[in-house]
């Protein structure tokens, strides 16, 4: 038992973002523990899709035929059963999604493995072990999972940059003796969700602010400076909590993970759970009044300054 096993997700003839950042993060636990990393894709198309999950670093796909043309929870934990058992791997990685959320947790109480959810990071340490939020993502937990020969994680999407470059991975198709009377649902057609808000995770400039502007009656000054500036106003995890804004606006762990060319941060004194949301910014510029304050160990400028004098200058050059 070695090796890790990624379960890739495609939807609607193309592979989700997720399937190359699990790549990426299995990378770091085959160099640690060994073993070969293979992909598994279960679909209708999984065999015309598997030319697109041949990417550096990927020893082997395997694909199996769904009976649905569409994701079912049922087909998809039989056919994740028998990757399991065919490939052996001592990792599993999902993403943590809304397919995945429906028969992972399912299969892995059933088989008894380590399991942990929403994880963003995980490594080898003589075993695999998860770092993920704890008691609504105030603290970082380190979970282990002693005991357990195999272990079943699913990772928060935007935790890891997707893999790249040419592969040269073996391709074969594991047949599955579907049980058709364990299929208990139907997909009906899709519905797209409408968005009332802005979706922060698609923005090249991000203006986020945190409790550090006070009142919700400056949040007004900052939705103004960003309009001006052509930037999406974001907020930290206390912004929303009070409820001035939307969670779709909400950049941190418990939140949404955001890659911005650049991050303009006011008033954020940078908790863990929210660096994990943005660190991976192009630029970092922070504005805080605390020389101390843990956003200017990550940001690449900095202004140590009352976060309204600068603020104003801005808006003052805009004009």
């Amino acid at each position: 038992m070695s090796g890790v096993l990624v379960v890739a997700e495609a939807r609607r003839g193309a592979v989700r973002d997720i399937s190359l950042e699990l790549v990426a993060a299995a990378g770091s636990l085959v160099r640690g523990a060994g073993g070969p990393l293979v992909v598994g894709l279960v679909g209708a198309d999984a065999e015309e899709l598997a030319p697109r999950l041949d990417v550096a670093g990927v020893d082997e796909i395997v694909t199996v035929r769904s009976p649905r043309e569409h994701f079912e929870a049922h087909v998809a934990e039989q056919a994740l059963e028998a990757l399991v058992a065919d490939v052996e791997p001592a990792v599993v990685l999902l993403g943590h999604t809304i397919d995945a959320l429906g028969y992972a947790p399912a299969l892995a109480a059933r088989a008894g493995l380590g399991f942990a959810s929403d994880a963003w990071s995980v490594q080898w340490d003589g075993m695999p072990v998860v770092r993920r939020g704890a008691y609504g993502d105030r603290l970082v937990a380190r979970v282990e999972f002693p005991g357990r020969d195999r272990v079943l994680v699913l990772m928060r999407s935007g935790a890891v940059e997707p893999a790249a470059g040419a592969g040269s991975a073996r391709v074969r198709a594991l047949d599955v003796a579907f049980d058709e009377a364990a299929i208990a649902t139907e997909h009906l057609g899709y519905r797209e969700v409408e968005r009332g808000d802005v979706d922060i995770t698609q923005a090249e400039f991000l203006l986020s602010v945190g409790r550090g502007i006070g009142d919700k009656s400056n949040l007004s000054q900052f939705e103004e400076l960003a309009e001006a500036l052509g930037a999406t106003l974001a907020v930290s995890r206390p912004i929303v909590d009070a409820g001035w804004m939307p969670s779709t606006r909400q950049v941190g762990q418990s939140g949404l993970t955001v890659k911005p060319k650049l991050y303009l941060a006011f008033g954020i004194s940078g908790a863990v759970q929210h660096l994990a949301g943005m660190r991976k910014a192009e630029t970092i510029i922070a504005v805080n009044s605390d020389p101390e304050a843990p956003i200017f160990n990550v940001a690449h400028y900095g202004a140590v300054a009352d976060l309204f004098d600068v603020a104003e200058a801005l808006s003052a050059r805009e004009a």
